[in-house]
């Protein structure tokens, strides 16, 4: 299994709580609002969270205001 860290952009204020708990993984945009770093194909909503991370953005996921952020539990190898 891998996480990754989803934000909600329709919830997200911009107010960078989860960017100080995650400075490896998330940067913040020209407005604040958080961004991967390591995007994947492009995609900075979907933040791949490695197993050194993960303590660290449970904790962002339960003390965003806004609850703009949760874990998502992907299998390693998805079946066609």
């Amino acid at each position: 299994m891998s996480d990754s860290l989803h934000i909600d952009w329709t919830k997200c204020d911009g107010r960078g709580l989860c960017t100080e708990l995650l400075p490896a993984l998330l940067a913040r945009d020209e407005w604040g609002y958080p961004v991967s770093r390591r995007s994947r194909s492009g995609n900075r909503t979907d933040v791949p969270v490695s197993a050194g991370s993960l303590e660290a953005a449970r904790d962002a996921v339960q003390l965003c205001p806004k609850l703009a952020l949760s874990l998502v539990h992907e299998p390693n190898n998805k079946r066609a």
